[in-house]
């Protein structure tokens, strides 16, 4: 009965404060589906009023709208519509409702398609704003606009999102020929196209599968087209992208793969993948480069080169995942093959071979040194952080009385703030630890040809049936932990060294170790840094 109460008081709180939503300092959002379900798919007619008065001026419900539009309405995300705050993905139509129809939404450049971002599992609510705004200072290339907003939907508060701009070919966004399915000859069907590596459920994208596979095993890559669509694909349009794509595989897994003009450099623009590389470790985001991974080719006449980008969703980033050492302000992001080798998506071989090419992990180092000079540093980032957390102020009040996930866990939140300051404070510390960790560990980039793996271990026999000694040197004092898994992600068994001192680790795997006959992956964490071996059981 005392619960029935409670949740009864709780359900009756939140209508009063949600009725009670009137005002607020941020674009007011009002989408009126006239009772209609949002679906993932198809878009369902709805419209759309905004009330913006202007920064620094108050926004209330009474005011009159500052824009109006029909628009279709659909739910966003893949693993995001578990949420209860959904994602919407927006596109703007005519008086009829019928015709997309181009507009500018928030002071930003006018075009059809958008994007409701829910912020829902960062309690910051401020991971995704830092990372675009951050990446427009540090690089050249795209990145989305967006407008911190609060939105009602069909009279119900809603709390508050991000309205970002969707990626698309634009000129004010991916600034590529819009490709027509009549180009299919000469230099109109080398672009624009724009590809990514993501997961394909619930994708409508036409795909290949790359040669070279993901992972230390080798996992199936699928490389999609996410422009054009399918229905707008010519299969020329499809064989001559998929041969660039495969070209530069080719010439960067070749054994002239570092020379400057017929390697890897001829088909892709290296400034634009050391912009990615670094924001991606930076942020350290654990679905960095397998997934939401986005790059592009414009036609030859104008770029003749793979870029990488633009980037896409930062939610699990600055240690808000509890999963593959994504808490950690340690470690690369590259290495996701090596911390979670049983991982389903796994990350293509491109970065990892550019880093053993000298002549590129040199100019990463160094453009990440002269960042650290200018705008990478803890106090501008946290600057940025303080600055937007303030004018969230009073609408993120109402958002938490709406969604209450402060004190609360939501997957994957690696930490759990009692408090909105404490989850700021986790952040900005975060940060501050990660380039402490990076400004430490970058100058082997461009010298060591295998960077990402310093740890020479030997173990064997390899295959075996009996015992398996492991051995490697350690120039440092410290603990060592081996973790052994199936190629399936299982766990076998972890073991745990402390204090080892400097000179050679030495252990040997009894043959129980293992569950049986097959492929493993042995993990070995050194205060040097990790390194993965793949074992085979006979």
């Amino acid at each position: 009965m005392n619960r029935l109460l409670l949740a009864f008081l709780l359900v009756s709180s939140l209508g009063v404060h949600c009725q009670s939503f009137t005002a607020s300092n941020l674009p007011i959002v009002l989408i009126d589906t006239k009772g209609a379900v949002i679906a993932d798919d198809p878009k369902i007619a709805a419209t759309m009023q905004i009330i913006d008065n202007g920064v620094g001026k108050t926004n209330t419900l009474t005011d009159k709208p500052t824009f109006t539009s029909n628009i279709g309405i659909e739910l966003r995300g893949s693993s995001s519509q578990l949420f209860p705050k959904k994602a919407y993905g927006i596109e703007l139509r005519d008086a009829t409702g019928e015709n997309s129809l181009a507009q500018s939404v928030l002071g930003m450049p006018s075009e059809s398609d958008w994007v409701l971002n829910a912020v829902y599992n960062d309690k910051t609510l401020i991971r995704e704003a830092l990372t675009y705004d951050f990446y427009r200072k540090m690089s050249k290339y795209y990145a989305s606009r967006f407008r911190y907003c609060e939105v009602t939907l069909n009279g119900q508060y809603m709390g508050i999102y991000l309205m970002m701009e969707r990626l698309k070919r634009d000129k004010n966004r991916v600034n590529i020929t819009s490709i027509k399915k009549t180009d299919i000859s000469g230099d109109a069907v080398t672009g624009g196209y724009i590809l990514k590596i993501d997961k394909t459920s619930g994708s409508s994208s036409r795909s290949w599968r790359s040669p070279y596979g993901a992972g230390l095993f080798r996992r199936a890559l699928d490389i999609q087209i996410d422009r054009p669509k399918p229905e707008d694909l010519a299969d020329e349009q499809f064989q001559y992208i998929k041969k660039y794509v495969t070209d530069f595989e080719d010439a960067l897994s070749g054994l002239n793969y570092t020379d400057p003009t017929n390697g890897w450099r001829k088909f892709a623009d290296e400034e634009s993948f050391i912009d990615y590389l670094l924001l991606s470790e930076i942020c350290k985001n654990v679905d960095a480069y397998r997934l939401s991974a986005y790059f592009y080719k414009d036609r030859d006449s104008k770029n003749p080169k793979l870029v990488m980008g633009p980037i896409w969703d930062y939610n699990l980033t600055y240690g808000n995942a509890e999963y593959c050492e994504g808490n950690s302000v340690r470690g690369w992001a590259f290495d996701h093959d090596i911390v979670c080798p049983g991982d389903q998506f796994q990350l293509p071989f491109w970065w990892k071979r550019m880093l053993s090419d000298l002549a590129f992990g040199k100019k990463v180092k160094e453009k990440y040194k002269a960042l650290r000079q200018t705008v990478l540093t803890p106090q501008r980032l946290g600057a940025f952080v303080d600055s937007t957390a303030n004018v969230l102020t009073d609408a993120r009040t109402r958002n938490f009385v709406k969604w209450p996930v402060i004190g609360v866990y939501v997957w994957p939140n690696a930490y759990v703030g009692p408090t909105y300051q404490s989850e700021v404070n986790f952040l900005k510390d975060w940060i501050g630890q990660r380039l402490a960790w990076m400004d430490g560990n970058i100058e082997s980039f461009g010298q060591l040809p295998l960077a990402t793996e310093p740890i020479a271990a030997s173990v064997g026999p390899n295959p075996s049936v009996g015992d398996v000694l492991v051995s490697l040197p350690m120039p440092q004092a410290g603990d060592v932990t081996l973790t052994l898994t199936t190629t399936e992600g299982r766990s076998a068994g972890t073991f745990v060294f402390p204090n080892q001192p400097s000179g050679t680790f030495t252990h040997k795997l009894s043959a129980g170790a293992f569950g049986g006959a097959g492929p493993y992956v042995l993990r070995i964490n050194t205060p040097t840094g990790p390194v993965s071996k793949v074992l085979v059981r006979e």
